[in-house]
């Protein structure tokens, strides 16, 4: 399985940017998939969740309500559009696959994308 976050950035407090995640390796769409994110300094901590079909999402209360997690199983990319973009979001976002337990813990996924960073 292969993750590749693509559509960081620098934008302005306010702002928006989209993130995509191209996923491969998968042969079909019945996976979950999430956003994390890692300020320097900071743990890695959960960002949004999307469960496979019908596509159930969860988010960190820091961004619920700003933030959007969806998916394109045709393309199986995953995507999370960022709206009123502050500082605090700053950091590299990661997408994260094949979830064994709470989505909240980072050591409970297998693979990890290479990260794509966004500055605010």
């Amino acid at each position: 399985v292969q993750l590749v976050e693509s559509g960081g950035g620098s934008v302005q407090a306010g702002g928006s940017l989209r993130l995509s995640c191209a996923v491969s390796g998968y042969t079909d769409c019945n996976y979950a998939m999430s956003w994390y994110r890692q300020a320097p300094g900071k743990e890695r901590e959960p960002v949004a969740l999307i469960f496979a079909n019908p596509g159930r999402t969860e988010y960190a209360d820091s961004v619920a309500g700003r933030f959007t997690v969806s998916r394109d199983n045709a393309k199986n990319t995953v995507y999370l559009q960022m709206n009123s973009l502050k500082p605090e979001d700053t950091a590299m976002y990661y997408c994260a696959a094949e979830l064994r337990g709470n989505w909240r813990n980072p050591a409970n996924y297998m693979f990890w994308g290479q990260g794509t960073q966004v500055t605010v």
